[in-house]
């Protein structure tokens, strides 16, 4: 039952829509005002009455005729609240629960619809590294959200195959690099000639032009700078596949930059139709100055294109091979300015889609110990975060478990699991400074609890046998009550977090979730009480170990049977 829907319908004020009604009925603020409130505030203006006399008035007339699913109706300084019958709530949900399973929170809002997600993007012959860790996780979890809410979802891994760091590393291969070397160790010895390039080249200028030189013959299709970068490109995938896999991430295209290299013109083509390319110290650029931003940078004054170019080129392919009804880029805040400007392009160029492209911003991941470069060489591998974490995960377990079966296979899960949840636990815009302590505490608010509080509810369920006849009132209490209505609450997080692409919806909402199990878990006997009241309880156990399952498959960690 949709709740809010039923009470609106049940309420007439004259002079009043329905809709408006329905829009205005929340879940309440606090549970002693009961479950559901309509603020009468705003229809003083209507009435032309005070919203306590409003609300007065409304109850006196309610009340005598309230459907059965309402206990009681209350006036309190202008609210009218509404208090729904237990029984018949806590009965309705978990057997709505419990019958959906795997569908409970899914729906057809999106039947008909195309979302491309732009996210993850990793460099060809650099490493998946901590800083890619946001993109890739929220990314994968919007993609499950708007698959769940029933959308046609097309995640795009938009490689960054092109530009002149692939001449440097043709340059730095050809005068330090080995094939068997690279073959073996992968990513790693690219990485290690690449930042020798940038350290000779600070002193050797001439190493700048001919890795332009290569860049050039990559652009132009000649035979052995091509083979050279596919060289690189298949050690890199070999490597990175590793790691989506263990993040539990795919992807639906791999179509990178260099995809769209011979499909820029069209953009350029029509920007000069439109008369919106000018010409300013030898670049083409779009005028952004009336929009209070700085032009946006189309051919260089060699006639290079840049990353708007492309970009803008990506926009004009996927609209015409998807129909995209939305396309979300999953990219780090400081590319704001960027997707203002190529989007404003959109805009000027007269298509109406540029209201359907989206930028999701996210923070920066970063380590205590502080920033990286890859010319530097100072990156910090995300494979080698992922180990580390599932390390001492194993050695966490082995001193709470010491008898667990398959812990190496737990310890990854557990490990990988935190790693995510430490990146998805906060707003999406906030920076994060990744920490092993915190992230793998089973306590806090982190991934192993979650996985933990699964691994319990598992067990109850493993004890108790088939479900028979259950008493309702065994779990009308307060703690089983406010864990029921979380429960109720896991659609519209979905639509929620959706609707403001924003993963972390899930995340909070699971650990509340988490939380208020424990409660009733510490507060409730489940398994030495009589049978039917044995029932309810692990009926509530059932529904609440199916949301979290739900949950983590949402955001990508995976539910542990034992812990």
């Amino acid at each position: 039952m949709d709740y809010i829907k039923e009470i609106a319908e049940f309420i007439k004020i004259d002079g009043v829509e329905q809709g408006e009604i329905i829009a205005a009925v929340v879940p309440a603020a606090e549970s002693a005002f009961g479950d559901y409130s309509l603020p009468c505030f705003k229809f003083s203006k209507v009435l032309k009455k005070s919203p306590n006399l409003i609300a007065a008035e409304l109850k006196e007339s309610l009340s005598a005729s309230k459907p059965d699913f309402i206990e009681k109706i209350d006036a309190v300084g202008g609210y009218l609240n509404f208090t729904l019958d237990r029984m018949l709530f806590v009965k309705a949900t978990l057997t709505d629960i419990i019958a959906r399973g795997a569908d409970y929170g899914s729906s057809d809002e999106g039947s008909g619809k195309t979302v491309c997600i732009d996210f993850s993007s990793i460099n060809i012959a650099k490493p998946f590294h901590i800083g890619h860790l946001g993109t890739t996780v929220i990314g994968a979890a919007l993609y499950r959200i708007f698959k769940k809410l029933g959308y046609n979802v097309v995640g795009i891994n938009h490689l960054g195959d092109f530009g002149t760091q692939f001449g440097k590393l043709i340059v730095a291969y050809k005068l330090w690099g080995d094939k068997t070397d690279i073959e073996k160790n992968g990513l790693k010895s690219l990485v290690d000639i690449y930042v020798r390039f940038h350290k000779e080249e600070e002193d050797k200028p001439e190493l700048t032009a001919r890795a332009r030189e290569w860049f050039l013959r990559i652009e132009k299709g000649d035979a052995e700078a091509t083979e050279l970068f596919n060289f690189f490109k298949a050690i890199t995938m070999k490597e990175v596949d590793k790691t989506y896999e263990r993040l539990g991430v795919h992807f639906d295209s791999y179509a990178g930059e260099s995809f769209y290299n011979d499909k820029m013109q069209p953009v350029i083509d029509e920007l000069k139709a439109k008369n919106l390319l000018e010409i300013s110290d030898g670049a083409s650029i779009v005028d952004l100055s009336p929009y209070d931003m700085p032009p946006c940078l189309i051919l260089r004054s060699d006639g290079a294109s840049l990353y708007a170019t492309r970009d803008l080129a990506t926009i004009f392919y996927r609209k015409k091979t998807y129909d995209f009804d939305k396309c979300l880029y999953v990219v780090a805040y400081q590319q704001n300015l960027h997707f203002k400007q190529v989007f404003k392009v959109i805009e000027l160029l007269g298509h109406e889609y540029y209201k359907d492209l989206i930028h999701v911003a996210y923070g920066m991941v970063s380590l205590e110990e502080g920033a990286m470069s890859t010319r530097k060489g100072n990156m910090v591998y995300l494979s080698d975060v992922l180990d580390k974490a599932s390390e001492k995960s194993l050695a966490i377990i082995g001193e709470k478990s010491p008898d667990l079966k398959n812990p190496r296979e737990t310890a990854e899960a557990v490990g990988v699991g935190a790693v995510i949840f430490g990146a998805l636990i906060n707003n999406r815009i906030k920076d994060n400074v990744f920490s092993y302590e915190k992230i793998l505490n089973f306590d806090g608010e982190t991934g192993p609890y979650l996985q933990y509080t699964y691994a319990r509810c598992n067990s109850i369920l493993e004890k108790a046998g088939k479900i028979g006849d259950a008493d309702m009132s065994s779990i009308a209490g307060d703690e089983a009550y406010e864990l029921v209505k979380l429960l109720k609450r896991y659609p519209e997080v979905l639509k929620s977090a959706k609707e403001n692409y924003e993963p972390s919806f899930v995340t909070r909402y699971l650990i509340d979730t988490a939380q208020a199990y424990n409660k009733f878990y510490f507060e409730y006997r489940i398994l030495n009480e009589k049978q039917e009241v044995k029932n309810a309880r692990v009926m509530l156990t059932k529904a609440a170990a199916g949301i979290l399952k739900d949950g983590f498959g949402i955001i990508g960690i995976k539910a542990v049977e034992h812990m």
